[in-house]
């Protein structure tokens, strides 16, 4: 059923609120005001995203600020949904100035992106270079989901590396990217390890997370072990 009223949306998320799932997922939020959490599952507002017609999906993609982290959750979801390059483009430069915590910029991967790599990696150039901590997070995320696979490039690696912060949530995924990257791209990767190219812990912590990785054989993780930076 479609639903073809902005006001609705509202009345549809408390509707679907669990108290349970608030509560146990604003622990996993702590940059959000809990009060601005209202609680609804990630299936069920990927379904909302799906049943707004074109009218109110505009309406609600124009309403910024959002009020609730849902409804910036399913401004995410709607995002993803989204096929042509540009207006996916356009939409997420529009977005990311109000993204604020992990979870809304880990859900954002609009399908749109992987018909222009050219302009995506071009995009992510500047996002990694952003004073924005939620942009880098963003363009650090980009670069993991779409340039580890038949696009990647070993100075991609290197553009990741130049990444330096103070900010955990960046840190946090550069580290998830080099751990991904070992399990993708084990050659070119593993010389950030050896170089101890990322800074202590950016660099202990993607071994960690390498070494929790079903993808990764024994030996390589024992292997990573031994690159632990003591102290």
């Amino acid at each position: 059923m479609k639903i073809k009223d902005k006001d609705t949306i509202e009345i549809r998320f408390r509707a679907l609120a669990d108290p349970k799932y608030r509560e146990f997922h604003c622990g996993l939020i702590p940059t959000v005001p809990p009060d601005s959490v209202l609680g609804v599952r990630v299936p069920e507002i990927r379904r909302l995203a799906k049943s707004l017609d074109e009218k109110t999906r505009r309406e609600f993609l124009d309403g910024l600020p959002h009020r609730f982290y849902d409804e910036n959750m399913l401004h995410a979801a709607i995002l993803c949904n989204i096929r042509g390059f540009c207006e996916a483009m356009r939409e997420t430069e529009r977005f990311l100035p109000y993204v604020d915590n992990w979870a809304v910029c880990d859900a954002l991967n609009p399908a749109g992106f992987s018909k222009d790599k050219t302009a995506l990696l071009n995009k992510i150039r500047e996002w990694l270079t952003s004073s924005d901590t939620y942009a880098v997070r963003f363009g650090l995320g980009m670069l993991m989901r779409h340039f580890l696979g038949g696009d990647f490039r070993p100075e991609y690696l290197e553009l990741a590396s130049q990444v330096k912060s103070d900010e955990y949530y960046v840190n946090m995924m550069l580290a998830w990217y080099f751990a991904t990257a070992l399990t993708k791209q084990w050659d070119s990767a593993v010389l950030f390890i050896d170089g101890c190219r990322l800074g202590a812990w950016v660099h202990n912590k993607a071994i960690q997370k390498a070494c929790e990785s079903r993808q990764i054989p024994q030996p390589r993780k024992e292997y990573l072990k031994t690159k632990r930076i003591k102290g």
